[in-house]
């Protein structure tokens, strides 16, 4: 049975699993862009630019990308990505999993504010992730946001992402261009 294979180090098989784990889990959710892709576009394209423009190849900080939204945006419980993929992967799934009980600004407060703490491997999913998202508001806003709350949003994850710096050279110069080079957000963020 899967969920009782406790393996001691990851192999590439783990995150084929994880990647279909959450292609399955995001099967009905899609992007809030005109075309409605499918969101599980999303946590493949996070992995993808932790891999190929960040240079990262541990295995279980990809099973994390892949995972990153599953336990926030569908029925996925923490014990249940321990249970499929081990307690290292949960323990960075959690890292990056906002606590949606609670408000949203509150949550975005957080984020900014518990960054810096974040291990290694969580601010590199953190990373990816925002230049994902940042990249997707650059091709197209999303339906239903007025340039205002896109800018907002740049100035917030600037700020998230300052809090990460030290992590990943070359995907803090990808956020920096991003941001300065196109749309005059500092970054690092200072206020």
């Amino acid at each position: 049975m899967l969920h009782l294979r406790r393996m001691s180090s990851s192999t590439v098989s783990d995150l084929v699993r994880a990647t279909n784990f959450a292609a399955l889990k995001h099967s009905t959710q899609r992007r809030k862009n005109l075309a409605e892709t499918p969101y599980i576009n999303h946590p493949i394209g996070v992995m993808n630019i932790l891999c190929t423009e960040g240079d990262v190849t541990d295995i279980p900080t990809l099973m994390a990308a892949v995972l990153h939204d599953t336990v926030e945006d569908t029925d996925t419980s923490l014990e249940e990505i321990e249970a499929e993929f081990g307690v290292e992967v949960r323990g960075l799934v959690n890292e990056v999993t906002d606590d949606k009980s609670l408000p949203k600004e509150e949550r975005k407060r957080l984020q900014v504010v518990n960054g810096p703490g974040k291990s290694h491997k969580a601010k590199l999913v953190k990373l990816a992730d925002k230049l994902y998202n940042l990249r997707d508001l650059s091709a197209e806003t999303p339906v239903g946001w007025t340039e205002e709350r896109v800018g907002e949003y740049r100035k917030w994850a600037s700020r998230v992402c300052s809090g990460l710096v030290g992590s990943n050279g070359k995907l803090e110069s990808l956020l920096a261009e991003e941001l300065t080079g196109k749309h005059s957000v500092p970054f690092p963020w200072t206020e």
